[in-house]
Order: C-alpha cells, then structure tokens, then sequence
C-alpha cells in the first residue's frame, strides 16, 4: 500500500495524509538525545517512505539545521513548513516555557531569514503564526502586512496559523490565512469542528497531535494529549470502552486512523526520533481512515466520555 495524497485547502499542493512533525530532532535538554547521523536517516527514511510534508521551527532547537544539512538537497521532495514569531535570542537555563514569542515584523523577518539558512533553501512553503496569538495582538504587531510583504517577495508561499481555541475562530474570519496547524485526536476533539470550519473556507488543514502522544498505553508513563490536564486523555480512553472497536489493532494504529477519518483534515503530523515508531505510524496511516461504523461508535462513546466537539 501507499500513502493516499490530499489537496492542501485552496492552496494548489497535494500533501500526503501523513506527515512529519520535526520537534523531536530538537536535541537535549528539552528533547531526547539524538545523534546527527540518526536524525539524518530518519529524514531520509521520511522521504524515502513517500511522506512529502515535514513540519518543523525555530523553537525546536536544531530541527531546522538537520534538516538542511540531510535533506536540503533533496528540497523538491518536500512541502516545508516552519514557524514565525519565535524567540531568536538566548535565554538563561530554567526559564519558563513557552519562551516569549515576539510577533513584530522585525522579529518575524529575522526569523525567516534565520530558518531559510538553517533550511538550506530559498523558500518556505508554509510559514505558520506560532502559538496562536490573538487578533488584536496581531493587528497590533502589523504581523500580516510583513507575512503578505515575505510572500510577496518569495520568501514564503503561503501564510499560516498553529491555532487553537479560544482565539482560532477569530483567526479564521480573518480571512488571511491559507493553511491553519489545529490540536486533534480521539482524545482531543475540542477542535473537530473548528477543522471543518477552516476546511470551508477554503484553508488547508494540518493537524497535530494525532495519535495523542503515543495513545494510552498502561506500560509506560503516558503525557497524554498537549494542552490537557495529566491523565485527561486516558480517562477518556478508559472510560469511552474503545477496547472493544480496536479488532486486533493497536491503540497508537486506532487513535492515528480515527484521526485520519475526519473528512476535512489533509494532512497530520506525527513527530518522532525512532525509526521503528516512524515506521508504525506509516503502516497505520497506509490502512487509511477507519471503517465508518466505526468511526461514527468510536465518536459517540467518546462523546459519552468528555471528548467532544466544543
């Protein structure tokens, strides 16, 4: 099998249903510990698999470097997403995260231009509004005048926002940005509507989280979904009974197809360091979307659970 390719929005580019998610490959201390050589075949393996979307920014340390150092020769094989309004400068040790984002046109340029060294390449495809300011703070900023001018200079190609509630239904009467990266999985399906809303009018959909951080899994000490209180996802997956509708499939495999079946998603991206986890989650996304009775159960008893649309 193979990965199926969907359009991104109205933005003309056809984006594999799985992509990749690059913050893993951000190093220690606030990542594992990756050598580069590693990072390296993982990225070669990414596109050698056929995955033609990789996600990555500033704020995950050397992310944007290994990339260009194992891949950037390969640059026309990829749809290249990254980030702006990141901090640029060092911070002590123990400062609190997320780091102060700046989303002034100063900042924002010198981002770009950073990360398109870091990258190797002369353009970003995607170039996405991190951590989901809000309207007026970018109003405020004059961030959009700089995103429309970067665009227009062929810096970027098209203009995005990592949004979430409360300030994504804002983002998208906005009417200015072409693609928006959403929180959502089985275990998180505050925004199921909200991707359904931005698929309307006319903007491509990249979702993060989709197999909610590993899925529930009793043996190892599960995270759970971002942006969730500790043990929220998997009282939800307990308590939703899902174990009956798995038919033989792991729960990582399950919560990454129930992902992939929502109708308006185009792409999501599953980050990892570990070629074998990589290798697990295209074997899953290859199986597409689940059955749609069992889509439809899993939604129903998940609702009945606390995950549910807004």
């Amino acid at each position: 099998m193979s990965l199926a390719t969907r359009g991104l929005g109205s933005t003309g580019a056809e984006v594999t249903g799985l992509g990749y998610g690059a913050m893993e490959l951000r190093g220690a201390p606030t990542g594992p510990r990756v050598a580069d050589e590693d990072a390296g075949a993982l990225l070669n393996t990414v596109l050698d698999s056929g995955v033609n979307f990789i996600d990555t920014s500033i704020d995950y340390g050397r992310s944007e470097e290994l990339i260009g150092r194992y891949i950037g020769h390969r640059r026309d094989e990829y749809f290249l997403a990254s980030k702006c309004g990141c901090p640029l400068g060092e911070f002590p040790p123990g400062t609190p995260r997320p780091l102060p984002h700046d989303f002034s046109p100063p900042n924002v340029r010198a981002g770009v231009e950073q990360s398109l060294r870091r990258l190797g390449t002369d353009r970003l495809d995607l170039l996405q509004v991190h951590i989901s300011p809000s309207r007026s703070e970018l109003e405020k900023a004059g961030t959009v005048g700089c995103l429309e001018q970067l665009r227009s200079e062929g810096k970027i190609r098209f203009i995005g926002m990592s949004g979430t509630l409360p300030n994504l239904p804002d983002h998208i009467d906005m009417g200015v940005f072409e693609a928006f990266q959403i929180p959502y999985s089985a275990l998180q399906r505050e925004h199921e509507s909200l991707i359904s809303r931005a698929a309307a009018a006319g903007a491509g959909t990249v979702i993060r989280g989709g197999v909610a951080r590993g899925a529930p899994a009793a043996e190892k000490d599960w995270q759970g979904p971002l942006g969730l209180g500790a043990g929220v996802g998997r009282d939800r997956w307990a308590n939703a009974g899902l174990e009956s509708l798995l038919d033989g499939v792991d729960r990582m495999a399950f919560v990454l197809r129930f992902t992939l079946s929502h109708p308006d998603l185009h792409t999501t991206i599953v980050g990892t360091s570990n070629p074998d986890h990589f290798r697990a989650n295209l074997a899953a996304a290859e199986q597409g979307p689940l059955p749609a009775d069992v889509y439809e159960q899993a939604k129903l008893r998940l609702t009945a659970a606390g995950s549910a649309p807004v």
